[in-house]
């Protein structure tokens, strides 16, 4: 097995904050196994940082009317800290807007060009003649031809999951203009992903077929049943890093080619600080490169990820990619864009000093097979009944009752007694599931031996025993130490921050995985422990109603607030929006138009003139009653004849729950000709 670990965690995108379903399926099973790797005196190199590049950076910060650097340097910052606070012990996290990444990708680029790895095709792509802009798949909006939603992207529809080209659309939309965009010619470098299947049967389907995770063996092996098609590595957009080439004005690496190279390198950035040779863990075959991605993540590291590695030569392939599934909450599908979702960042500050909390209730829910469900209440009876009720139970008791008895000293115990045993069985166990990816398996032999552990003591009764067998009591507490510092050298991956804590109180060192595997005794008679603190607290009911309804406000936000209301039309740009006129004007003239019940013809001052209107609200209105009052006038509609009348403009009204119409006005009288806007 080789000593160097190259572990990383998928690049969370720099467009928002990250929440529990990242956390659960990357983050933090990601960070178990490097701290455990450490443990067993790995050479580990923890690797990660914000994709700052690609679509959702720029929708956001079109949304938010700020540049894609303003919204890559608020949510690096916040992601990062996140990840900080909760204890995720990345060894490097960088970014991809980093100088040297942009040196590092765009070399990598330019070896597969030199070395005649890519093919230059001309395709058409559709583009926006008023934005001037080509489109990438994700600014192009229109009818899925699965499903027939309406608001489909480019790329894939997320009401039925299907993947999607922008040609396979149905009306097809720009998301910048809301223009129906025109198909154009433009160049880009393709990697022929076909020239790589045999390769990757070789290493995949024949080579891990007994090892990688079955959702990550089956998925890959389904693409490349299908066949691979060429893929192209550039994209014509204005945010990301520019294609190193003479020809390439206005064009910028693909997101899923510049994003994978953060890896390399971030890793580069780290070995400069430390004084390493990054190529001892990328370029040596004895290093094992470990990839924690989600499931929608798995043919971007297992099929082009490595194909670009490939063609580019030297670099090591993935010993194993164990993505996750997904994590729903309250039994719905996590969604950023509707807010259901539990931010790490609000969780820190709403459970101050309860990380491990968090850490030990995703784990325990981790999504490792198939999609899982995180919920408050479960949430609070793992804290109460597992974390206080069992381990923080336990500990406290041997803690408390050495203080008791025995000033704080660890008492003289009989060193082979067989519940000295359990510790390095569960070290064992642990230790055997974290290498197979198990980490749900291996939290579960760790709280079992909190559970063998509150189990003897209750069975001792070193409380009892104190008066009548001093012996039997201290032998009871001699044990209880060793399984509570076993305890504390063992939860370190899973729980850092109790781990510190608990190995502060007994007044010992952190201990190699292995030395811990092999020893029964962790704590030596005569030593000296500190007082007993608390580690876990109850978590009671209004804390976790407080959250609860905080999700249902959310879910009330989200639905409409008038049940009759009508379906929000196709979203414009602000741009569209600046074009529409909308002006405070009086009705000087009001009359009906002949052979026309609905009609009213209006002579209307505008401020910039006085024009006439048609409107078809003579059952609402007589004309008389209207005479005299301001009315909002949209003054830039093009004409149009109703009923022989040219129409030059439209009042604005609504409609009242009992059907009638009411006028929009100012709340006072003001000038004619004012903006509304």
């Amino acid at each position: 097995m080789s000593n160097k670990k190259l572990i990383t965690a998928a690049l969370p995108y720099a467009n928002g904050p990250v929440h529990i379903g990242h956390l659960a399926g990357v983050y933090i099973p990601a960070d178990v196994y490097a701290r455990f790797q450490r443990r067993l005196g790995q050479d580990v190199a923890f690797i990660c940082g914000s994709d700052e590049h690609g679509i959702p950076i720029t929708i956001r910060a079109k949304k938010e009317g700020v540049t894609p650097q303003d919204i890559v340097d608020k949510y690096h910052e916040i992601i990062k800290k996140s990840f900080s606070d909760l204890g995720i012990s990345f060894d490097e996290y960088s970014r991809t807007t980093d100088k040297k990444h942009y040196e590092v990708s765009q070399d990598f680029f330019k070896t597969l060009y030199e070395n005649g790895k890519f093919t230059e095709e001309v395709s058409e792509q559709y583009f926006d003649e008023q934005a001037n802009e080509f489109l990438a798949d994700r600014y192009i909006v229109g009818t899925c031809p699965n499903c027939g939603n309406d608001n489909a992207y480019g790329d894939q529809c997320e009401k039925c999951g299907s993947t999607l080209s922008p040609s396979e659309l149905i009306n097809p939309k720009s998301m910048l203009s809301g223009n129906i965009p025109v198909l154009k010619p433009t160049k880009n470098w393709y990697l022929p992903l076909n020239e790589y299947e045999n390769f990757l049967n070789e290493w995949i389907i024949e080579g891990h077929k007994n090892d990688w995770k079955p959702n990550v063996y089956g998925q890959v092996k389904s693409w490349l049943n299908d066949g691979l098609k060429p893929r192209a590595m550039t994209r014509d957009l204005n945010w990301g890093v520019p294609v190193p080439l003479p020809d390439a004005d206005g064009k910028v690496l693909y997101v899923w080619f510049d994003a994978p190279i953060g890896y390399i390198s971030f890793t580069q950035q780290w070995a400069e600080k430390n004084g390493k040779n990054w190529k001892d863990y990328w370029q040596n075959p004895e290093s094992d490169l470990i990839h924690f991605i989600g499931k929608d993540n798995i043919v971007f590291h297992c099929i082009i990820f490595p194909a670009m590695m490939k063609a580019h030569g030297n670099y090591v392939m993935p010993t194993n990619v164990p993505a996750f599934e997904f994590l729903n909450l309250e039994n719905d599908k996590i969604s950023t864009s509707r807010n259901w979702a539990v931010w790490a960042n609000e969780y820190v500050e709403e459970f101050p000093g309860q990380q491990d909390v968090l850490r030990y209730a995703l784990l325990s829910s981790a999504p490792e097979t198939k999609d899982n469900n995180f919920t408050w209440k479960d949430f609070q009876t793992k804290n109460n009944s597992e974390l206080v009720g069992i381990f923080g139970n336990f500990i406290n008791r041997v803690a408390v009752l050495i203080h008791k008895y025995y000033d704080g000293v660890v008492p003289n115990g009989n060193v082979n007694a067989p519940e000295l045993n359990e510790v390095s069985k569960s070290a064992k166990e642990i230790h055997e599931f974290l290498e197979k990816f198990e980490f749900r398996n291996a939290l579960t032999a760790l709280m079992n031996l909190a559970r063998f552990g509150n189990q003897y003591l209750q069975t001792e009764e070193p409380w009892k025993t104190i008066k009548d067998n001093p012996e039997k009591a201290a032998q009871s507490l001699f044990v209880g130490a060793q399984i509570a510092v076993g305890l504390a050298q063992l939860c370190e991956p899973f729980m850092p921050f109790s781990s510190e804590k608990l190995l502060n109180m007994f007044n010992v060192q952190k201990m190699n995985w292995n030395d811990v595997e092999n020893s029964k005794v962790l704590i030596e008679s005569g030593h000296k422990i500190n007082e007993a603190s608390l580690l876990f607290s109850k978590i009671e009911d209004d804390v976790i109603e407080a959250q609860i309804q905080k999700l249902e406000n959310t879910k009330q936000n989200n639905k409409k607030t008038n049940p009759n209301a009508k379906p929000m039309k196709e979203e414009i740009s602000f741009d569209d929006f600046g074009k529409i006129d909308l002006r405070i004007g009086t009705i000087l003239e009001a009359e009906k138009v002949e052979k026309a019940d609905k009609l009213l013809k209006f002579k209307v001052d505008t401020g910039i003139d006085v024009r006439t209107v048609v409107s078809g609200i003579a059952e609402s209105f007589s004309p008389e009653e209207l005479i005299g009052k301001q009315v909002m006038v949209l003054v830039n509609l093009a004409p149009r004849k109703i009923r022989g009348i040219e129409s030059q403009g439209m009042l604005l009204l609504t409609s009242k729950p009992d059907g009638k119409l009411s006028f929009v006005t100012p709340d006072d009288s003001v000038e004619n000709g004012i903006d509304v806007g």
